[in-house]
């Protein structure tokens, strides 16, 4: 396809819609990309087909593909609709460095607890959606203001630490959720089922921390918990000495 770049594809976000078609049902890719979300909210991503989500629509497959090339297309404009949400948390947030930084983690979090596919695809390969680079804009240039980041190097540092936190913190608060879904068990009955067994084990005294950690620990609210890490993998990576 010849392009304003030759002869390069263009991705999915640069095409032009496609022309509209006396048909029954008018779509967009945003309608496209809204339907495709509410299917892989309710049935996770592995069910998501073309064909499925042209069967909600009212469509046969081979139309939607006017639209998206292939799945990978489609991924892609479902994940940039959920970063437009994120880039709004950023917009409004205050602008303080670290109130930006905080407000974009927060955001992100939660669309990923909404839409727990979402957790799937961090950390994975680029994001690179018009609002998906408008958080990294934001991100990045608000560590740039933080102190202790003074070149190029350490904001690649900086966000390379804060992005592995937060896709790690997120994916693992998803699969807990997850967990406790498949089972019926959540954290606290599933270590009361092996309350006997870890009883035994602490008991012969090889493990004195751990102990410390079953007996005298709290059980530890996952926002609060997030939050509390967050600021401080935040504050640790802009020392300001």
């Amino acid at each position: 396809m010849d392009t304003p770049y030759g002869s390069e594809a263009l991705p999915v976000w640069e095409r032009p819609e496609p022309r509209p078609r006396a048909a029954p049902v008018a779509l967009s890719r945003a309608r496209i990309a809204a339907t495709a979300i509410r299917l892989a909210d309710e049935h996770g991503l592995d069910n998501l087909s073309v064909r499925k989500i042209a069967k909600e629509l009212g469509v046969g497959p081979m139309r939607l593909y006017d639209y998206v090339l292939n799945r990978s297309e489609l991924l892609d404009l479902m994940i940039d609709d959920v970063h437009a949400g994120i880039a709004e948390a950023g917009r409004r947030a205050e602008a303080d460095w670290r109130a930006t930084v905080l407000a974009i983690a927060r955001a992100t979090r939660a669309a990923a607890l909404e839409h727990e596919w979402f957790a799937d695809l961090l950390g994975g390969r680029p994001h690179l959606g018009p609002h998906a680079l408008a958080i990294g804009e934001a991100t990045a240039a608000a560590f740039s203001q933080a102190p202790g980041v003074r070149g190029i190097e350490d904001l690649q540092r900086v966000l390379g630490a804060f992005n592995a936190f937060l896709a790690g913190a997120i994916r693992r608060e998803v699969t807990e959720r997850r967990t406790t879904r498949a089972t019926g068990t959540d954290e606290a009955a599933f270590q009361k089922s092996l309350g006997p067994y870890l009883t035994r084990m602490l008991a012969t005294g090889r493990y004195p921390t751990v102990a410390r950690l079953v007996i005298d620990g709290a059980h530890l609210n996952p926002e609060e918990t997030f939050n509390h890490n967050l600021a401080t993998i935040v504050d640790g990576l802009t020392p300001t000495t």
